[in-house]
């Protein structure tokens, strides 16, 4: 696929979005990459990464490896990805912190117009579908509302974390960052991440060693997962392209429980502020909310998400048709 030097900087910014999505629990990176038109070309991209690759370089040299897994897409997706969770997590999370509705409202927008489209490519439906479609609602309706558990802080288990965050990751619904929440390694790996920032900016060897280290073994893991997943929905959506559609749309459908934004606290935590944040939530009605429900402006940024996604995907089919 020729591509110019402005398409390259569009999939940095919607690897930007994917960065800034997998950060907040409850919203995934994969819906971003469905939503934006990048899924499948992502998969497989991640799928054609292997020992042969190496062969490619060694008989061909490296340009000829570097096309053959779409390098240049994938150089500039990651890189818009690392841009986002080193700078515009914060400002996420900022968001999310002062102005939870409004965020969540939109991002519900998103995700209800992200299933409407991805569930009109289903073209044909049998029960086969259906029985997909609705597994993968159940699956991420029981993951929004499971019991977060307290983690071992050590390599093996952030290895473990790393390996089956990324495939949430990938997967439109069920979000990455929720999951390592589940595991109870969300705080570990954002703080981290900080560690990370202030021993680059400080230059402090030993803070930045450690936190390069537990970051490492985490990518490790994460990595090993992306591929080994990435293979097997490659191979899904090339033999079972309709069913891979519905459970990724039932993913999505479950999902919604956990970013609907009325919400009502059951059990909190304490992170490493000394800040109580919630942990577990039960979706309530906006007439039912102790406060102002914001219901107007709720409803407005719904309708402003939906319509992004709407709009957007007018523009593919007719950049598509041209």
């Amino acid at each position: 696929m020729q591509r110019r030097l402005l398409d390259y900087l569009i999939i940095t910014l919607k690897g930007m979005a994917m960065g800034a999505a997998d950060v907040v629990p409850g919203v995934s990176g994969g819906t971003i990459a469905f939503i934006s038109g990048i899924y499948e070309e992502l998969i497989q991209s991640i799928n054609n990464i292997s020992f042969s690759s190496l062969k490619i370089w060694k008989k061909s040299g490296f340009r000829a490896m570097w096309t053959s897994i779409n390098g240049n897409f994938l150089l500039a997706l990651v890189t818009g990805i690392a841009i986002s969770i080193f700078s515009l997590a914060r400002f996420i999370s900022w968001l999310l912190d002062t102005h939870p509705i409004a965020v969540w409202s939109f991002f519900f927008g998103l995700v209800i117009a992200s299933i409407y489209f991805i569930g009109k490519q289903i073209t044909r439906w049998s029960a086969k579908v259906i029985i997909a479609a609705v597994l993968g609602g159940i699956v991420s309706y029981y993951i929004t509302v499971a019991h977060p558990v307290s983690s071992p802080d050590g390599y093996t288990y952030l290895f473990l974390s790393g390996f089956i965050a990324i495939i949430a990751m990938i997967l439109p619904g069920i979000s990455g960052a929720f999951i390592l929440l589940l595991m109870g390694s969300y705080e570990i790996v954002i703080n981290t991440i900080n560690q990370l920032r202030e021993g680059l900016f400080e230059g402090n060897m030993q803070v930045l060693g450690q936190a390069f280290s537990k970051l490492a073994v985490f990518g490790i893991g994460a990595l090993l997962g992306l591929k080994v997943f990435s293979g097997a929905l490659h191979w899904m959506f090339k033999h079972h392209k309709n069913t891979t559609l519905a459970l990724l749309t039932g993913f999505m459908i479950g999902s919604l429980n956990k970013i609907w934004p009325w919400k009502e606290t059951l059990t909190w935590r304490i992170n490493s502020h000394q800040q109580e944040v919630p942990v577990l939530q039960r979706s309530i009605s906006p007439f039912h909310v102790d406060g102002d429900s914001q219901l107007l402006i709720a409803c407005l940024l719904a309708l402003a998400g939906f319509f992004t996604i709407y709009l957007l995907e007018k523009i593919a089919v007719k950049a598509q048709k041209s």
